[in-house]
């Protein structure tokens, strides 16, 4: 069997369609750690993002037959795994509370050439993170999207169903709220 990473997504799809499976797991190593990582900020678990992550991947493969060349592959699995996490949330209704002195570890590398500038960049990024988790949840799914997926607004609008005027409209009312929940 021939490595598939040199192939474009669509030609993965298209064998994976063909029944491939080698095609559909070189599609999954190509999108499980971004996909595992909007889900684990969304979810605010590792366990259950993993969980979602596995069911969002099953999910495709069940509903591959039914994908079509005119949308971006990682849009359509994004907004399938938008749709686990937001029906996981609903189901176990999940409320989140962070509070403000919580000091999680969220496992960043030290960046920084000092020990006192490490300290300060995982400080600030806990603060991020603790207000970003602190956001309301469509306003933290769109900021992971464009943020840290860097999605294009178009995609954007894609993976949420919205208009690219909600987006935009979204995406700042998002900014200004993260805004107001860091620490002056």
């Amino acid at each position: 069997m021939r490595a598939l990473h040199h192939l474009e997504d669509d030609e993965c799809i298209a064998r994976a369609q063909r029944g491939e499976g080698a095609a559909f797991s070189e599609l999954v190593a190509r999108y499980q750690d971004r996909i595992y990582r909007f889900l684990v900020r969304l979810t605010r678990s590792q366990d259950d993002a993993l969980e979602l992550t596995q069911e969002t991947f099953l999910s495709a493969y069940q509903a591959l037959a039914r994908w079509r060349p005119d949308a971006r592959f990682s849009t359509w699995l994004f907004r399938i795994a938008r749709n686990q996490a937001f029906d996981w949330l609903r189901r176990n209704k999940r409320v989140e509370f962070v509070a403000l002195d919580d000091e999680q570890d969220i496992g960043i590398a030290d960046p920084a050439p000092t020990p006192e500038g490490a300290l300060a960049t995982v400080q600030r990024l806990r603060e991020l993170d603790r207000a970003l988790a602190r956001l309301p949840t469509e306003h933290r799914e769109i900021l992971l999207l464009r943020e840290i997926e860097e999605m294009s607004y178009d995609d954007i609008a894609d993976v949420l169903d919205i208009s690219l005027g909600t987006v935009k409209s979204r995406i700042a009312r998002a900014r200004a709220g993260l805004l107001e929940k860091m620490p002056r």
